[in-house]
């Protein structure tokens, strides 16, 4: 067995086991009753899936432009994920979209009462 067997089968289990967490992302969107459990399947798994998957590209193309352009996609994936779904949960929980009672530390509402925030454009 020589050494790129060795990485076609390594970048075949990357791209199946990203394809698994994918898929049990989407699995978590219907599943999860709540807002916030939702939002965490919606990042967690699903950032992890596709750096397993963009890894097991990468193993499987071996070149060095392909690999500095697939890093770049992990490296914006990981920034801009996090807080997106911050930022969503945040304006989900303004608007009263999230139940407290299933919440186990509130934080945010003594925050929002204590402190006013401006509202829309300025």
């Amino acid at each position: 067995m020589s050494w790129t067997d060795v990485l076609d089968v390594a970048a075949a289990a990357c791209l199946l086991a990203g394809c698994l967490l994918s898929l049990l992302a989407a699995l978590g969107m219907i599943r999860f009753p709540d807002l916030l459990s939702r939002m965490h399947a919606a990042t967690k798994p699903q950032v992890l899936g596709l750096v397993l998957v963009l890894v097991g590209l990468g193993l499987r193309l071996r070149d060095e432009r392909t690999l500095g352009l697939l890093l770049l996609v992990v490296l914006f994936q990981f920034s801009t994920a996090p807080i997106a779904s911050h930022m969503a949960g945040r304006a989900a929980f303004r608007a009263g979209q999230v139940d407290h009672d299933l919440l186990v530390t509130d934080e945010l509402s003594e925050t929002l009462e204590s402190h006013e925030e401006p509202r829309g454009a300025p």
